[in-house]
């Protein structure tokens, strides 16, 4: 059953509740995209662990790589010893290939806002009470994974981003684990984002992190090869067990300096299109022109962009401005 899941997802035949049991535990499906995995024992390690992909629905990747996790611990290849929980973001945008339907979903995780009527915003409003119910459920070290691919190329195909709490940490293992996940880079945000795993650290102390995992293809276009690293993690958070672990100086860590937004219509970025995430631009280069803003220099020293898209709603962020940062103390 599991190893269907995902397809019956997305082909809308998954019923509001049902349950069965593992080689090592039992699932419960909730609802339509969201799966919980409890074992029969926990491991002593165990943290209540959230896995989520497909939050903006053409990074195909990270569902496919949940895809196999599922399927292993269906046949019994790996043993089930934390709890879990598996989502799959906008379910509507994965069946249909977009990014999203109406808007960037990955904006609308906060408690005190008003969330739109459409799909997104009542997805969001699902998605929130899912974790919130997992979390209360299970008292374990809170973990939430978020797994993304990029629309651009990058000097680091594979990044975490981690959310900005002025009141979380992140655990040194943290660093480890992810270095030897295959993560490049780090990035550190500078303020509330109030996308899905800011929405774990920030409500409930979560170690989180939204990890972008190479360029985004369709379905069967991409190459799992390079990700196996990243799998390793993952299997051995749902079993439980420690993770391997690297030296994080195999990262390079960079920290926003600022936030580049859309405030007109006529605005327009000042590099091409393709330009990969992380390019670095020198004092003196102008990045964008805004008719409201006005235009936006590099200043005081260089600066490298990250998710630059010109397209975006007025008032939304069309790029990070980042600088290099130190490693964080051991």
């Amino acid at each position: 059953m599991l190893g269907d899941w995902l397809s019956l997802t997305l082909d809308g035949d998954v019923p509001g509740e049902r349950e069965g049991r593992l080689p090592f535990g039992r699932y419960i499906m909730h609802g339509p995209g969201i799966l919980e995995l409890r074992p029969a024992a926990c491991q002593d390690n165990a943290r209540g662990v959230v896995l989520s992909a497909g939050i903006h629905g053409n990074e195909t990747a990270p569902i496919e790589l949940i895809g196999e996790l599922l399927a292993r611990l269906e046949s019994g290849l790996l043993r089930l010893g934390a709890p879990t929980l598996i989502l799959l973001g906008n379910l509507p945008a994965i069946r249909a290939g977009l990014r999203f339907r109406h808007t960037n979903l990955n904006r609308l995780f906060r408690r005190d806002a008003p969330l739109p009527e459409h799909d997104e915003g009542r997805r969001a409003a699902t998605l929130m009470a899912a974790v919130d119910a997992f979390f209360a459920r299970h008292d374990r070290p809170p973990l939430h994974y978020d797994l993304h691919t990029a629309i651009r190329d990058s000097r680091y195909p594979r990044f975490a981003v981690e959310p900005f709490d002025e009141s979380a940490t992140t655990d040194a293992d943290q660093w480890r684990w992810l270095a030897a996940a295959g993560i490049q880079a780090v990035l550190h945000q500078h303020r509330h984002s109030w996308t899905f795993s800011h929405y774990s650290r920030h409500y409930h102390g979560a170690q989180a992190f939204t990890l972008e995992l190479g360029k985004a293809q369709p379905f069967g276009a991409n190459d799992l090869s390079l990700l196996r690293p990243m799998q390793a993690l993952l299997e051995a958070l749902v079993e439980g067990r420690e993770p391997p672990g690297v030296p994080p100086q195999r990262l390079a860590f960079f920290r926003v300096a600022r936030e580049l937004m859309r405030e007109s219509e006529d605005f327009r970025l000042c590099f091409p299109d393709d330009t990969p995430n992380f390019t670095e631009f020198a004092v003196g280069t102008k990045l964008a022109e805004d008719a409201a803003a006005g235009d936006c220099v590099v200043e005081d020293s260089p600066l490298a962009v990250v998710f630059p898209n010109a397209d975006v709603e007025l008032g939304a962020r069309a790029a990070l401005l980042v600088r290099s940062a130190p490693p964080p103390e051991a």
